[in-house]
C-alpha cells in the first residue's frame, strides 16, 4: 500500500511520484530546447507543445491530499486586465488603444482554442474576474463621490448575486447522454433496418441531413405534440459515445459528450449549452444584461453630471480631468463593449428560442442549405420544430420539467 501524499506532493501526467521542491530538475524537454536554441538548431515538431504540458503538469501549489495542479489559462485575465484598465486610464489615445486590442486579441485566442479543439477557462476566468474587479472599482471610485444612493448599491448588488446564482446553476449538467456500462461498444442488431448511421463525433458531424431531422423534436406534452419519434425517423449512431442519439441531441467535441437538445458550446461558460440549462442560460445572460446598464447609468450619472447615457458615453469633457474619473470611464466603456457582446448572444438565442430552433441546427442547416434565412440572417429557420411563437417559447420554458427521455442502453 502506498503511502498518502504530503501536500507539496503530486502524480505527474507519467504516473509518477514527484514533489514540488524538484519541479526545476529532469525536464529533459526544456533542456533540449535549451541547447538547441543556444546551438542555433531547429526545435523538433511538437517540442514547443511538449514543454508547455511539462511546465503546466508542475505549476502547482500545496494542499492538504497532494498538491493541486493550477490552470495556466487563469493567470492572463487576473494579472493582465488590471495593468490594461489602468493603462488605458492615463490618456484617452492610449484607451482607444487599448479598448480596441483587447476584443481583437480575446477573438484571436477564442479562433486559437477552437481551432485547436482545447477547453478552457480563460474565458470564465476573464468573465468572472471582469465582474469582480467592476464591482470593486464602482464602488471604490464612484460610490465615495455621493451621487450614488444606498438603495442603488444595494439594487446592482442584488443584480449581480441573481446573476452569479443563475450562472452557477447554467455550469450544471446541461443534459449528458448516459455512456453504457463499461463502455462497451454495443451491438447493432435490433435497430431499424440501415438507420444507424456512422458520426464524426464533432458538434458539426452527424451523418448527414437526415440524422437531426426527426420530425417531432422534444416538447413532451406541450401542444399535443406526441413525444415518440416517427416510424421511419432514422437515429443518430454516436462513434464516440458509443450510443443512439436521440432526436435533436448532439456529441459535443470538446467536452467528449453527446447531450441532448445540444445547442452550442460556450466558452464562457466553459460548458454545454443543452436542455437541462438552456433556461438558466438565458436568465444568467439577462441579468448580466440589466446589471451591466444599470451600473453603467450610474456611472456616467456620477462623473458626467447633466448629461445623457449616451450623450456621456461618447462626449464627457471631464472624464480625464483627474485619474479616478478616468479609470471610471475606461470601466464604463470596456463594460459597453463586453455588453454589446452579450447582448448580440442574447438577441440570437431569443431569436432561436422564437422559431424553435437550436444553434446547432442553424448551422447544419446552413451546411446543408435546407434553412431559410430571416430577419437579415439573424435567424436561421430550419421549419422542422417551429410551431409559433407561443408554443416555440411555452416548449422552451417547460424543457427540463419533463422525464428524460430512454437511455441508450435501454434503446440499444
Amino acid at each position: 500500500m502506498e503511502e498518502p501524499l504530503c501536500c507539496c506532493e503530486y502524480v505527474d501526467r507519467r504516473g509518477r511520484r514527484n514533489h514540488l521542491a524538484a519541479c526545476c530538475c529532469d525536464c529533459e524537454e526544456l533542456d533540449d530546447g535549451c541547447d538547441r536554441w543556444l546551438t542555433c538548431k531547429p526545435l523538433p515538431p511538437g517540442a514547443l507543445g511538449r514543454i508547455a504540458d511539462t511546465i503546466a503538469d508542475r505549476l502547482r501549489v500545496p494542499w492538504f491530499s497532494g498538491a493541486v495542479r493550477v490552470n495556466v489559462s487563469l493567470a492572463p485575465p487576473l494579472l493582465l486586465l488590471p495593468v490594461f484598465l489602468h493603462l488605458a486610464a492615463l490618456h484617452f489615445l492610449l484607451g482607444l488603444v487599448v479598448l480596441t486590442s483587447l476584443p481583437v486579441v480575446v477573438l484571436w485566442y477564442y479562433y486559437l482554442t477552437h481551432r485547436r479543439k482545447e477547453r478552457t477557462l480563460f474565458f470564465l476566468s476573464l468573465g468572472l474576474f471582469s465582474l469582480g474587479y467592476m464591482y470593486y472599482v464602482f464602488l471604490r471610485e464612484v460610490v465615495p463621490r455621493g451621487h450614488v444612493e444606498y438603495s442603488q448599491v444595494v439594487l446592482l448588488t442584488c443584480g449581480l448575486i441573481l446573476m452569479l446564482a443563475a450562472l452557477s446553476r447554467a455550469k450544471k449538467d446541461p443534459g449528458y447522454l448516459p455512456i453504457p456500462a463499461g463502455n462497451e461498444k454495443p451491438s447493432h442488431q435490433g435497430l431499424p433496418n440501415k438507420s444507424v448511421r456512422g458520426s464524426s463525433g464533432g458538434l458539426h458531424g452527424v451523418s448527414g441531413a437526415a440524422s437531426s431531422r426527426a420530425v417531432n423534436g422534444e416538447a413532451k406534452g406541450y401542444c399535443r405534440l406526441s413525444a415518440e419519434q416517427p416510424e421511419g425517423v432514422k437515429k443518430d449512431w454516436c462513434t464516440k459515445c458509443q450510443l443512439v442519439r436521440p432526436a435533436r441531441a448532439g456529441h459535443c467535441r470538446l467536452c467528449g459528450r453527446c447531450v441532448r437538445r445540444l445547442d452550442h458550446h460556450c466558452v464562457w461558460i466553459n460548458s454545454c449549452v443543452g436542455e437541462q440549462n438552456h433556461q438558466a442560460f438565458i436568465l444568467a445572460l439577462s441579468f448580466f444584461m440589466l446589471t451591466s446598464v444599470y451600473g453603467i447609468t450610474l456611472t456616467l450619472h456620477t462623473i458626467c453630471r447633466g448629461r445623457s447615457v449616451f450623450v456621456a458615453l461618447l462626449y464627457c469633457p471631464g472624464a480625464y480631468s483627474d485619474y479616478s474619473s478616468a479609470l471610471s470611464f475606461t470601466c464604463v466603456w470596456y463594460c459597453a463593449i463586453v455588453t454589446a457582446g452579450m447582448g448580440y448572444i442574447l438577441l440570437i438565442q431569443l431569436l432561436n428560442i422564437s422559431y424553435n430552433v437550436t444553434e446547432r441546427e442553424a448551422r447544419l442547416a446552413l451546411r446543408d442549405n435546407t434553412g431559410r434565412r430571416l430577419l437579415g440572417g439573424l435567424v436561421i429557420d430550419t421549419g422542422q420544430y417551429n410551431r409559433g411563437l407561443l408554443c416555440n417559447w411555452g416548449h422552451f420554458l417547460s424543457l427540463g420539467a419533463s422525464p428524460p427521455q430512454r437511455s441508450a442502453e435501454d434503446i440499444v
